[in-house]
């Protein structure tokens, strides 16, 4: 009797277990492609996660109702990593691939994604990262850029400035703690004193000082500029502006596209922003019908946002990846090594190119950056204005 017992004890345990897994994680259909995401959906940096989301789901949205490719559907999964550059990105990282992640579009930041490159490389995953821009990002063979590396913003943005004569004093107000803007600032340097700027004050902060500018402030002023140079994120960057008119020091602002998002800010004084240039992929007021396109489904999706250059970054890279899947005949039943494989190979192919919102004629190089070319942009009347 207890043997029996025992028996059917040990049974109804496995059966128990057996429902728990399965009740617990949906299982992946054959001709399903999952694509997984990450990026800061909370947090200072969320605007930049939630754009991205937001846009893949649309493109992802447009794909499938279409009929999706060769028979086979995209699925979505995304993940909240904070913008943190240690365990939260690799939790992130790690809860997409028990969600059956076989290709990556993440993720949204750079210290989030160097935090995880090791892992993907280890995983045989395709890492194909919408807006993650230091160049270490893609030292590894299986992963791709859609956005600018930091080195390429630092030059377009010194030669913007020196040829089309914005400024000849400029200041530099970065944070020497992010690899982000130390990037942008590192090539910035060397290519304004190459092109005969005058950079006449070099004021750092930290992510453990990055509320009280006044000293950085006070030493650009001092120092006669002209122009100050922001390669930072937005969130530092409205603080600047707030504090530099308290200070009556008002110079021309230029940044990079960390600063897209500045309008969004709750409680910020936009008209701050009022003549503050930048450079960055993407504006929602060109005039194209691709751009007009998708800002109005965009906003249509989601309660008449206007997307910013996040959102298209991530919009084109789930367009870039289904003709890849298309061409390659990616199906959902592959493993992710051969996945990878194949879309590295083609991407990089000689005769691949990709006409989107970022960009036309974009390219691969074999180590992972793309090619093509910023658009400069002005806040006027509280708007993203393309300059050229």
């Amino acid at each position: 009797m207890k043997i029996k017992k025992i028996l059917a004890f040990a049974v109804a345990s496995v059966l128990t277990a057996t429902c728990f897994a399965a009740c617990g994680k949906e299982e992946k259909k054959a001709d399903e492609i999952v694509i997984g995401g990450s990026g800061p959906l909370t947090g200072d940096a969320a605007q930049y996660g939630t754009a991205v989301k937001n846009a893949a789901e649309l493109a992802v949205k447009e794909i499938n109702d279409n009929g999706g490719i060769n028979g086979q559907t995209l699925k979505l999964v995304f993940e909240d990593d904070e913008a943190d550059p240690g365990d939260k990105a690799v939790n992130a990282y790690n809860s997409l691939k028990d969600k059956d992640m076989q290709i990556m579009l993440g993720t949204v930041t750079s210290g989030s994604c160097l935090a995880v490159i090791e892992k993907s490389k280890a995983d045989n995953i395709f890492q194909f990262t919408p807006s993650a821009s230091a160049d270490d990002v893609v030292k590894n063979d299986n992963c791709f850029q859609i956005c600018f590396t930091d080195s390429n913003q630092g030059v377009a943005s010194a030669d913007y400035i020196a040829d089309n004569a914005v400024a000849k004093k400029v200041a530099v107000i970065y944070d020497s703690s992010d690899a982000y803007s130390s990037g942008i600032f590192n090539t910035f340097k060397a290519e304004a004193e190459a092109k005969g700027l005058e950079i006449v004050a070099e004021q750092s902060f930290t992510k453990d000082s990055k509320t009280d500018f006044s000293a950085q402030i006070s030493a650009c002023k001092s120092a006669g500029a002209e122009l100050v140079f922001l390669p930072i994120y937005y969130q530092q960057a409205s603080l600047i502006l707030t504090q530099s008119k308290a200070a009556d020091f008002s110079p021309i602002f230029f940044g990079c596209d960390g600063l897209d998002g500045i309008l969004s800010i709750e409680n910020f004084d936009t008209s701050l922003a009022e003549g503050v240039m930048l450079l960055t992929p993407f504006a929602a007021d060109a005039a194209d019908e691709a751009t007009q396109k998708f800002v109005t489904a965009y906003k249509a999706a989601y309660n008449d946002e206007v997307p910013n250059q996040f959102a298209a970054d991530a919009y084109d890279g789930i367009y870039i990846l289904a003709k890849l899947i298309e061409q390659e005949k990616i199906t959902g039943d592959m493993d992710a090594k051969e996945i990878c494989e194949k879309l590295s190979a083609a991407i990089s192919a000689d005769g691949f190119s990709y006409d989107g919102l970022t960009g036309t004629g974009m390219t691969w190089a074999k180590t992972g950056e793309v090619s093509k070319n910023p658009k400069a942009v002005v806040i006027k009347d509280g708007a993203y204005s393309a300059l050229d």
